[in-house]
């Protein structure tokens, strides 16, 4: 049985289909299409476009699971609320866990992020005042945040045009470099593929949104394929366009392939515009994950495995605005303190755990065999991208999930404690 949200206000329902497909694509198509493309070309070689089309169908899996799943289950919290429905208290829990943790992270990360393409010689702090700015937004009601996201959309969008123009419009452009070169395996295509998968999850901020858009059992399943679709070709055309002008080797090993890629097209007067379109990207991811995070935690305050306190709705703009205050502190102190860039990694394991639950709940929806195809193969996408992650992040990733789930057990246990008179 559907558990009630709890007795506190609800969340406003403000969005529709737009707008949730606009928060899905500041989430997806943000900071990773500027940083990830190097790293998976180093691991696939000229494997680099099959990486990027396996991550797709594991994405679309997911996201049809996700859709159908937020269809069924419209509140705030995404995957958590789906596998504690479908699969138990524990499963929701891990998911939820996995989510909080890894995008926390990722959070950090795109705050640096902003700060080392806006003032690289002063990156923590940029970083610390861009969340500030961010949670302030966030704060002041969501439907706030769905119009800075479309302007930060819009502006990303069409940094990333003038990219794929220049560098397909460029006589340095060669259609031989987009499958030349050395090959790193079937291990580097599927590596690359997890690598890539980071940027592809920002779907679940729509699912995580549940009870604050209209008609949530037609708007979601709508908005999540709209938004994945638009990001697809976005980062087919991007990927075909920075590889055939760099070729797998040199895109391998750019430290800023889009601003490497313009330059090597002969146009390095648009390298200065490619940094603020990098900016900007990790600006709307940032805003996009801070808004996820909260919400799973607002979920997940409500079942106590968070403090209750988190679970707290402003009365005036009607959102969990003490989950926000709490992840927006958290991810300050990390932004301040450590570099996390290394932590993408780890945070793309929590993300394949996280979806792998989301498929396992999707199974179980229907027992029409052609309906479980679609989760069968995402939950086996994910398991396989998760441990052909490096091997530092698959170790650090397993470790934290598993303290998740002692976590867990020592609350259970101390539940199932009788009381002393």
């Amino acid at each position: 049985m559907t558990r009630s949200p709890s007795a506190s206000p609800g969340l406003r329902r403000s969005l529709g289909v737009g707008d949730a497909v606009v928060i899905g694509l500041g989430s997806m198509i943000g900071a990773g299409i500027f940083a990830a493309l190097g790293p998976a070309a180093r691991a696939a070689g000229s494997g680099l476009l099959l990486g990027l089309a396996v991550a797709a169908v594991v994405a679309y899996c997911n996201a049809m699971s996700s859709a159908r799943l937020a269809a069924r289950y419209p509140a705030s919290g995404g995957t958590y609320v789906y596998g504690r429905e479908r699969l138990g208290e524990f499963w929701g829990y891990l998911a939820g866990w996995a989510f909080v943790v890894g995008k926390t992270a990722s959070c950090a990360a795109m705050a640096l992020t902003v700060g080392a393409y806006v003032w690289p010689g002063q990156a923590h702090a940029v970083a610390v005042a861009a969340v500030v700015a961010l949670t302030a937004v966030n704060y002041g009601g969501v439907q706030k945040s769905a119009w800075l996201t479309r302007a930060i959309v819009v502006v990303v969008l069409a940094v990333l045009a003038s990219v794929v123009v220049v560098c397909l419009g460029s006589g340095r452009s060669d259609a031989g470099h987009l499958w030349t070169g050395a090959s790193g395996g079937v291990g580097g295509v599927l590596q690359a593929a997890g690598l890539l998968f980071f940027a592809f999850a920002g779907y679940a901020r729509i699912a995580t949104l549940g009870e604050e858009v209209r008609d949530p059992a037609r708007t979601i399943p709508q908005a999540i394929p709209l938004a994945l679709g638009v990001t697809l070709v976005v980062y087919a055309c991007v990927a075909v366009a920075v590889l055939s002008v760099l070729g797998a080797e040199r895109l391998g090993a750019a430290g800023a392939p889009l601003t490497d890629a313009v330059r090597a097209a002969g146009v390095p007067g648009l390298v200065p515009v490619v940094r603020v379109g990098a900016a900007v990207a990790a600006l709307g991811s940032l805003l996009a994950l801070i808004l996820g995070v909260s919400r799973t935690t607002l979920a997940m305050a409500r079942d106590r495995h968070l403090p209750g306190v988190l679970a707290a709705v402003h009365p005036r703009f009607q959102v969990p605005h003490r989950a926000e205050l709490a992840v927006g502190a958290v991810v300050a102190v990390l932004a301040a303190t450590v570099d996390v860039r290394g932590a993408i990694g780890f945070s793309s394991f929590g993300v394949l755990a996280y979806y792998a639950v989301a498929n396992a709940s999707a199974w179980t929806l229907d027992r029409a065999r052609r309906a479980r195809v679609v989760p069968v193969v995402g939950l086996v996408g994910c398991a396989v991208l998760a441990f052909s992650l490096p091997v530092v992040s698959v170790v650090v990733g397993a470790g934290v999930l598993a303290v998740g789930g002692a976590l867990y057990g020592v609350r259970w246990w101390v539940g199932r404690r009788p009381s002393r008179a």
